[in-house]
C-alpha cells in the first residue's frame, strides 16, 4: 500500500495512492486523526483504511504533495552509514550509529522547491532510505524491530556544509527551513518486503551522482531501531533516516554544490523518486 500526505485548494489531508487516484482518508478521520502521524499515533489507521472505499476520491493531478509525514514527533538521522561514504569523508567506521536530528519545518514534499540558504553557497544533497515507525516502544530488541516498522519513504537530507562544521554538532547545517525533501510516498513494509539489495540513487539535473544498494548499510533497519529505542522512546510516525551513500557533493574533487536552478532527484527501488527543484532564498 502507498500512502501520501497532501493538500488541495481547500484543505490538507492524507490518504492512499493507487495510480492516479487518491482516497482522502483524512476527511473521514476524527479531529485527532487529520494527519497521517495523528492517525498512526491515535490507532485510527486500520479503521480508516477499512473505510477507504467510502472516502472521497481525488485525481492525483489536483493535489500538492506534502512531506510523507508532516508532524513526526522525532526525526532521527544517521550519518556515516555506508562504507563508500565513510571512505570519501576520510572517517573511521563508527562503532555506534552517528546520530543527529532534523525538524519538521526543514522538509518539503515531492515536486516542491528546496530553498538554498542565502547564508551559504555549500548546499549539498544526501539521498536516504527512511524508516517510518508504526508501533512505538522503548528498548526494542533487534530481532523484534521489524515488527515496529510501518513503512519506508525517501529523504533528501539537504545539508549546508559550512554550518554543519561550525562545531562538532551537525544540527545547524541540517535544519535550515525547506532545505530537505521527504516523499513522494510511504510504501508499507509488507509491500516493500525485505530490505536487501534495492538500489538507491541520486541525480542532479539528470546526472547520477550517488548510486548504491541498501545491503551496503553498516547498521541495518533492525539495528537502528534497537539502538535508537535504547535512548529514546520511539512513537508511531517517527522517522529514522538511515544515512547516505557515497557521492555527496562534499566528497567530490572539486566539491560539487547545488543551488538555484538545479533539480535533485532521489530514487529508491520499490518506493519511487523524490524530485525537488532548488530556488534561492527570498
Amino acid at each position: 500500500m502507498r500512502l501520501i500526505s497532501f493538500k488541495t485548494a481547500t484543505h490538507a489531508s492524507w490518504g492512499t495512492l493507487d495510480g492516479v487516484e487518491v482516497k482522502d482518508l483524512g476527511s473521514l478521520a476524527s479531529p485527532s486523526g487529520r494527519t497521517l502521524g495523528d492517525a498512526l499515533r491515535g490507532g485510527e489507521l486500520d479503521h480508516l483504511l477499512a473505510q477507504a472505499e467510502s472516502a472521497p476520491t481525488l485525481p492525483y493531478s489536483e493535489i500538492e504533495l506534502l512531506p510523507s509525514v508532516t508532524d513526526a514527533g522525532k526525526i532521527v538521522c544517521i550519518g556515516l552509514n555506508y562504507a563508500d561514504h565513510i571512505a570519501e569523508m576520510n572517517r573511521p567506521t563508527p562503532e555506534y550509529p552517528v546520530v543527529f536530528t532534523r525538524f519538521n519545518d526543514t522538509f518539503v514534499g515531492h515536486d516542491q522547491p528546496l530553498i538554498a540558504p542565502a547564508a551559504s553557497t555549500q548546499f549539498d544533497y544526501e539521498g536516504e532510505f527512511t524508516i517510518v515507525i508504526g508501533t512505538g516502544g522503548r528498548r526494542i530488541p533487534a530481532e523484534q524491530a521489524l515488527d515496529h516498522v510501518f513503512g519506508y519513504t525517501v529523504m533528501n537530507d539537504g545539508s549546508i556544509r559550512d554550518y554543519q562544521r561550525h562545531t562538532h554538532q551537525f544540527t545547524p547545517g541540517k535544519n535550515f527551513p525547506s532545505s530537505g525533501g521527504l516523499g513522494p510516498v510511504i510504501v508499507t513494509a509488507d509491500e516493500f518486503g525485505a530490505v536487501n539489495a534495492q538500489r538507491i540513487s541520486t541525480r542532479v539535473n539528470g546526472t547520477t551522482v550517488q548510486s548504491s544498494t541498501l545491503d551496503q548499510l553498516v547498521f541495518g533497519v533492525a539495528d537502528l531501531i534497537a539502538y535508537c529505542s535504547e535512548w529514546t522512546e520511539l512513537a508511531p510516525g517517527d522517522l529514522i533516516a538511515t544515512g547516505t551513500p557515497g557521492g555527496v557533493g562534499d566528497g567530490h574533487d572539486p566539491k560539487f554544490w547545488v543551488g538555484p536552478g538545479d533539480t535533485v532527484e532521489v530514487e529508491v527501488e520499490g518506493i519511487g523518486t523524490l524530485a525537488n527543484p532548488i530556488i534561492e532564498e527570498a
